[in-house]
């Protein structure tokens, strides 16, 4: 067991028995990576992340790959759920140096935690134009010995970025003029087939639903509302929808919201909810009805516990206990109990 099986964090726990020699986030870890002039390695993920219980099993889990990681860096392992401030400031450095974000995020720091290096998921070996987890930590260490001044020229670009990170440009009123013009870039990616935006992955596009639905209450665009319609409605015939336990994924790996990425998140759904029953509030739909209403019926059934008051944050994608296993169904006749509008409310 190494120095996770200690904290509070169930996250973290889960890393308890990796060879890896994990720290928390703290000033022994910090300590350590200066007195050894060793460059820091920081993974961020959080529970109910896919591909951050894939890359646990593939890498944080392999004994070849944990001794490179124990001989090159100090190894610190966060829960971006407990510390969403030191995310969000690492975030921020990734996205700026990869041009995207998400997690599991690896990051490599000096010892006095500048960001100079990073990513999110890395294969354990080279695969769909990823580098290997091994390649890489070679790589970063090898680049940290050898190439200081270009270390420092990177960590003096992350700090001009986070220097101005407060300043932003003087904005004008947010005119119709404006609202026209984003909704003319809208239409020009509008998937007129399936729905929603661009290409897969495609997330549901909730606030932008609700912009287009705002539109038309405003103008009369029956544009806009049919945008809004067809997503939705594509959304819930599709497989990002769960048709047996109500709600929906987080995402579809597909453009025509076919596969989903089997995790639920309340705050998804939360939005989801809410735009379903203005949907339905402009249309009338029975089937808008129906898919809200059952969002709100998993949201009781399976994301409040006894007192309301506590609410789960989603369904993992795997248990915490067989997360190589994955979740699924069983084929078995079932029933679903119909559930009092009266008991959703959350106290």
């Amino acid at each position: 067991m190494n120095r996770l099986a200690d904290e509070s964090s169930p996250y973290l726990r889960q890393h308890a028995a990796n060879p890896v020699d994990w720290y928390p986030w703290g000033d022994a870890a910090l300590a350590r990576a200066r007195d050894e002039n060793r460059p820091i390695l920081l993974s961020i993920g959080y529970a109910a992340c896919h591909w951050c219980h894939v890359m646990a099993h593939e890498s944080f889990e392999d004994a070849d790959t944990a001794r490179v990681m124990n001989e090159q860096f100090v190894n610190i392992k966060v829960d971006r759920e407990e510390r969403p401030d030191i995310d969000g400031i690492y975030m921020r450095a990734v996205q700026a140096m990869t041009g995207q974000g998400g997690w599991p995020m690896t990051v490599f720091l000096t010892p006095a935690g500048e960001p100079f290096w990073g990513g999110t998921y890395f294969p354990p070996e080279d695969r769909h134009g990823l580098p290997s987890f091994r390649r890489v930590l070679t790589a970063v260490a090898n680049a940290y010995r050898e190439r200081p001044d270009q270390i420092q020229q990177t960590v003096r670009a992350m700090r001009e970025l986070y220097d101005t990170a407060g300043e932003f440009p003087p904005v004008g009123s947010l005119t119709p003029g404006t609202l026209e013009t984003a909704f003319a870039l809208l239409a020009q990616t509008f998937d007129t087939r399936s729905g929603g935006f661009g290409r897969a992955p495609k997330f549901p596009p909730t606030m932008v639903l609700e912009f287009l639905l705002t539109r038309w209450a405003r103008t009369g665009s029956q544009e806009s509302l049919d945008m809004a319609r067809l997503t939705f409605a594509r959304m819930s015939a599709g497989g990002i929808h769960d048709h047996v336990g109500g709600g929906f994924h987080r995402y579809a790996v597909d453009a025509y919201w076919l596969v989903p990425h089997f995790e639920k998140m309340l705050y998804d759904n939360a939005l989801l909810a809410r735009f379903g029953a203005h949907l339905w509030q402009a249309t009338g739909d029975a089937a808008v009805r129906e898919t809200t209403e059952r969002i709100l019926r998993w949201v009781a059934r399976e994301m409040t516990s006894d007192c309301a008051s506590r609410v789960s944050k989603g369904t993992k994608s795997m248990p915490v206990s067989r997360a190589r296993s994955g979740l699924g169904w069983k084929v078995q006749p079932m029933t679903f109990m119909p559930i009092p509008f009266d008991s959703l409310a959350i106290c």
